[in-house]
């Protein structure tokens, strides 16, 4: 089968919604050793803000897209840090919840080689981000758009934070909203059993759901070939289009019974962070125009300059991603 036997995706339709894609969330600052150090012995520390949903708002915007990004943030200068970030990149920012009271979210990385993996250590108890609630929330503006993305680090955050992302996909379905989930499991956050508890009946009403293979067999015990994964995974969601990464074999998508499998871009590796969140963003960004295939193959270009850059956010242009894009593979098909 060719890729000329596709049938067109099904984005959101052409509205004239404010965004194109709103998302809500954390971003927290990250501090990070130069590889080789160790933060027990580090002298200085890289700083720079990121959070799953942060980074692909800002992604978006880098690439004309319409993007708004809400959350909580401290009224203090390291608040103003991690929204003069986004604000650069072209997010909108007026339903950010600035708090009188509270703290930034941080997290501290060890880069490393191997033998030895990356370490990371959290330290977001009691953010201004844990302490939303559905009454704190600029509906409007979140509604306001073609897609509304979500991942499921913000539910793991407080049962503040998970009423206000089951709340958000219930608002986005009665508004005809598209939605947009990224599992995103962070075992440091919550058990892979009530994970899966609260996830799948969120998953269950995602037009677009995005997972890496290995959550897919933590969660939902979907099995270790790839392909059979995404099928099952399709399976017990109902989504009616599922994006599976699957590390330097690149990414695999699940819709109307076909599987298109597009390769990794090579890259020399610097900074691993973020390259989930690139992927997701560049299927957006052809899925918004209708063109899954050229999503699939935006997103692996994308995630390869996450990889090959320091700082969980992707600098790009337009420009840039069409050169990428000419020199990357195309999209094969298996049933």
């Amino acid at each position: 089968m060719t890729q000329t036997d596709l049938q067109p995706s099904s984005p959101p339709p052409p509205l004239s919604p404010q965004f194109d894609v709103t998302t809500l969330g954390e971003i927290m600052l990250r501090f990070s050793t130069p590889a080789g150090s160790r933060l027990e012995t580090a002298a200085q520390l890289d700083v720079r803000p990121g959070g799953a949903e942060a980074n692909l708002a800002a992604l978006l915007a880098r690439l004309a897209r319409r993007t708004a990004w809400l959350g909580g943030l401290p009224a203090n200068a390291l608040g103003r840090l991690a929204a003069n970030h986004l604000r650069m990149a072209g997010v909108d920012l007026r339903g950010v919840h600035w708090c009188a009271e509270g703290r930034m979210g941080t997290y501290y990385v060890e880069f490393s080689s191997p033998p030895r993996p990356i370490q990371v250590i959290y330290d977001r108890a009691g953010s201004c981000a844990t302490q939303l609630t559905p009454q704190l929330v600029d509906w409007e503006t979140l509604l306001a758009t073609r897609v509304l993305h979500l991942t499921g680090i913000t539910p793991a955050l407080s049962p503040g934070c998970q009423a206000v992302t089951a709340e958000a996909v219930a608002r986005a379905k009665q508004a005809g909203v598209a939605v947009s989930f990224d599992v995103n499991y962070r075992q440091k956050l919550w058990a892979a059993e009530t994970a899966a508890a609260v996830l799948l009946p969120l998953l269950r009403q995602a037009d677009l759901l995005f997972c890496g293979h290995g959550d897919a067999q933590r969660l939902f015990g979907c099995p270790a070939d790839p392909a059979a994964a995404l099928r099952r995974l399709a399976e017990q969601t109902g989504a009616p289009l599922v994006v599976m990464s699957v590390g330097s074999a690149g990414v695999l998508a699940w819709q109307d019974g076909l599987v298109q499998q597009v390769d990794a871009v090579p890259v020399t590796i610097i900074d691993r962070l973020g390259a989930g969140d690139a992927l997701a963003a560049g299927v957006l960004h052809g899925w918004l125009d209708g063109d899954l295939a050229r999503g699939l193959r935006t997103g692996v270009v994308l995630a390869a300059l996450a990889l090959a850059q320091h700082g969980d956010a992707v600098i790009t242009t337009p420009a840039e991603v069409e050169a990428l894009l000419g020199a990357a593979g195309g999209s094969v098909i298996v049933r």
